[in-house]
């Protein structure tokens, strides 16, 4: 039981990271999306890349809300739910199993 608490652990510390990641880069297209960056500059490009594909399925559902990109919001705000719900419940099943297997 302590390997799969160990593997469990790892798999929660590794979405967590991803997550966190996929979150700095939304705060960048953010940022870009304010001061009118060169849409033509690979930074932005990248951006641009790994955010549209996830946010066009939503946009497609929700409205905007004004001048607020909804989707935006609602993908952060699922990013959050799924990094405090799935990934710290994975974490903790895996913390159980490792203390299971020390009694």
């Amino acid at each position: 039981m302590i390997l799969l608490g160990n593997l469990l652990n790892a798999l929660g510390g590794i979405l967590h990271s991803v997550i966190y990641f996929y979150n700095l880069i939304l705060l960048g297209r953010a940022i870009c999306s304010w001061v009118n960056a060169d849409p033509n500059n690979r930074f932005v490009q990248f951006l641009y890349a790994t955010t549209e594909p996830v946010l066009v399925p939503i946009r497609r559902k929700v409205p905007p809300l004004g001048m607020l990109d909804s989707a935006f919001l609602i993908l952060l705000l699922g990013l959050y739910f799924v990094d405090a719900f799935l990934v710290q419940s994975i974490i903790d099943y895996g913390a159980r199993l490792r203390m299971s297997g020390y009694q």
